[in-house]
């Protein structure tokens, strides 16, 4: 048989992953603070405290920087996994006596791939919330918001366009996707896949191939995400898309097949200033939901 502890093990304070999770996030101690509604000399003690209870450092600091320790990585998931749970567990008894419709936006990529899956476990958790979802471009949607057609959206930004008043929800690479087994890239002009001007990604692209002094050619032009799967697994094209799109129909093209690199994009999330309680519901639902993609790759 296995003998009690005598000492029972301590518990976490959510509060004081919140906090240690927005460092981790921002790398500064300062802007964590902000992001908490705390002074950093209040952040430091509970980062002190944090430490002192594991018996580990979770931070590397110097004068100019702070990153995460081995441990901390560590750490680092187990946090948003709970922060993500007692979200999910609040939820359960707060939030479905709210009532409302929201009316949210999306460009089409994240509101084909994405929307169906954190909407549906929404249904399940808010059902007496009704969620209206509108398909445009990242410009227009922008633009709806500001009219108030719209009480809360997803837009997509190149790292030249503005994030003005909008909400990081995550940031990865531009890669090009090609068929696999296909020869588009090796083709002179190279044949690419975009859509006009407000694509996320078109700037970065034309950028990139006009830094290499590749010829190229517009073969394919589609504003929607299956448009654009259908031309790259045709081998008509490639075309680029965050890393996160490559499925098993489409490869990564890199700099060893003669593809420049195009650097990131953010997707970020805007909220009307007069949200009520069912929006505000929806923007935790979606924060909750990238908080688990970055942890585990899934939605």
């Amino acid at each position: 048989m296995t003998a009690p502890l005598n000492h029972p093990m301590p518990l976490l304070e959510l509060d004081v992953l919140r906090t240690f999770v927005a460092i981790a996030e921002t790398g500064s101690f300062t802007t964590a603070a902000n992001a908490v509604f705390r002074t950093p000399s209040a952040v430091s003690m509970q980062i002190k405290k944090l430490e002192e209870i594991l018996g580990r450092a979770v931070f590397s600091r110097d004068a100019r920087s702070v990153s995460l320790t081995t441990d901390g990585e560590i750490l680092l998931g187990y946090a948003r996994r709970m922060l993500a749970m007692n979200r999910e567990a609040v939820s359960k008894f707060i939030v479905p006596d709210i009532v409302g419709l929201v009316r949210l936006g999306s460009p089409d990529d994240y509101g084909e791939r994405v929307l169906p899956h954190v909407l549906k476990r929404f249904a399940q958790s808010h059902p007496s919330i009704a969620v209206d979802v509108v398909i445009d471009d990242s410009g227009n949607l922008r633009r709806r918001l500001d009219e108030r057609t719209l009480d809360i959206t997803l837009i997509t930004n190149s790292f030249k366009a503005s994030m003005a008043g909008a909400e990081v929800l995550l940031t990865e690479p531009i890669v090009w996707a090609g068929a696999k087994g296909g020869s588009a890239h090796l083709r002179d002009p190279l044949p690419i896949s975009l859509w006009e001007e407000g694509c996320a990604w078109r700037a970065s692209a034309l950028d990139a191939l006009g830094k290499q002094g590749r010829n190229y050619r517009v073969a394919y032009m589609s504003a929607h995400t299956a448009g654009q799967r259908s031309a790259i697994t045709a081998d008509l094209a490639v075309a680029p898309m965050p890393k996160s799109f490559i499925a098993s129909d489409l490869v990564e093209l890199t700099e060893k097949d003669g593809m420049p690199e195009m650097g990131t994009y953010s997707l970020a999330m805007l909220v009307t200033p007069e949200a009520a309680a069912p929006v505000k519901a929806v923007a935790d639902h979606i924060r909750a939901a990238f908080e688990l993609f970055r942890e585990t790759g899934k939605f």
